[in-house]
C-alpha cells in the first residue's frame, strides 16, 4: 500500500523525515526526540505508528495540560519517558502594558530574527502584560543573551518553572452549515460569515493557513480534521462532512475558537 495515498503532497517530506526517525529507532533502540512539531504533524506521526509497531511507544509534550506544539519523543516500549525527557525550557518576560502593545506575532518575530527555526519554539503566551515562550534547553543560554528586545521595548528573559505556564483550555463553539463545495472559499466564506469575494481576497493575500500553512489557492480542497486560521479573525476547523443533500451539497459539521 502506498503510504503516501492517505496524506496532501506537500505532506510528504515531514512524512519522509518521520520515517526516517521511527527507522531509526527500530535501528538502534536509542529513543529519538523531535523539535516541537504543530498539531498536523502529530497527526501524522500518530498515523504513522498507529498500532502497527507495538514495539515503539509515541509520547508528546509541550509543557502544559493545554499545549498545542509538542516535542515527540518515539521510544522502545520498555523505555521510561518522563515530561523531563522533553528537555523544555519556559522563558518569561514582563512588560508595561500601558506603554506598549505587543502580540504573539511580534514575539514570534522577535524570536525568528534570531536565526531560530520555528520548530524550535513550542507555544507562545502574551498575557497580563507577561510574555512567556516554550523552548527547547539547548537553546536557552543563547536567546537568554539575545532576545532583548520586542517592538519598541526593552525585554529581558528569565526561566521559570514550568508550573508557572498560563494556560487555559482552548473552547471550540460548534455549527452545522450545508455548502456547495469543500473549496477552501466556499468554506471561509460560511465559517466567518463574509462574502465569496472576501474570501478569496484573504487567500490571496496569504491571510489564511490551512494546518499551520499558508494556502493562497481559493480552489484548495478542504479534508475533515483541517485546521483553518484566518488573520485578525481566529481559527477554525472542518469538524466533519457528514455526506451530502440530494441536491449534492455537502453537510458538514465547523467549529470556530472562542477568543
Amino acid at each position: 500500500m502506498d503510504i503516501y495515498q492517505h496524506f496532501r503532497k506537500e505532506e510528504q517530506g515531514f512524512i519522509d523525515q518521520a520515517l526516517s526517525w521511527i527507522e531509526q529507532v527500530e535501528r538502534t533502540y536509542q529513543p529519538r526526540l523531535t523539535d516541537f512539531l504543530d498539531p498536523r504533524e502529530q497527526q501524522i506521526m500518530e498515523m504513522l505508528i498507529g498500532t502497527s509497531r507495538e514495539d515503539l511507544t509515541l509520547t508528546f509534550y509541550g509543557g502544559g495540560n493545554y499545549s498545542e506544539r509538542k516535542r515527540a519523543i518515539i521510544a522502545p516500549y520498555y523505555e521510561e519517558i518522563t515530561n523531563a525527557s522533553f528537555q523544555l525550557i519556559l522563558l518569561e518576560a514582563s512588560f508595561h502594558e500601558k506603554f506598549i502593545s505587543i502580540s504573539h506575532r511580534d514575539v514570534l518575530g522577535a524570536f525568528l530574527s534570531l536565526g531560530i527555526k520555528r520548530q524550535k519554539a513550542g507555544d507562545i503566551v502574551v498575557e497580563s502584560g507577561k510574555i512567556q515562550i516554550i523552548i527547547d534547553q539547548e537553546i536557552s543560554p543563547f536567546v537568554l543573551m539575545n532576545l532583548t528586545g520586542i517592538k519598541r521595548a526593552t525585554i529581558k528573559f528569565a526561566e521559570v518553572p514550568l508550573s508557572n505556564l498560563l494556560e487555559k483550555e482552548s473552547i471550540w463553539l460548534n455549527m452545522e452549515r450545508t455548502v456547495s463545495s469543500l473549496r477552501l472559499d466556499t468554506i471561509l466564506k460560511e465559517i466567518y460569515s463574509v462574502s465569496r469575494t472576501a474570501a478569496q481576497d484573504f487567500i490571496h493575500k496569504g491571510l489564511v493557513k490551512v494546518n499551520f500553512r499558508t494556502v493562497d489557492d481559493s480552489k484548495f480542497v478542504l479534508r475533515e480534521g483541517d485546521m483553518i486560521s484566518l488573520r485578525g479573525k481566529g481559527r477554525s476547523k472542518l469538524v466533519g462532512i457528514n455526506g451530502q443533500t440530494k441536491k449534492d451539497k455537502y453537510k458538514i459539521t465547523a467549529a470556530r475558537l472562542e477568543v
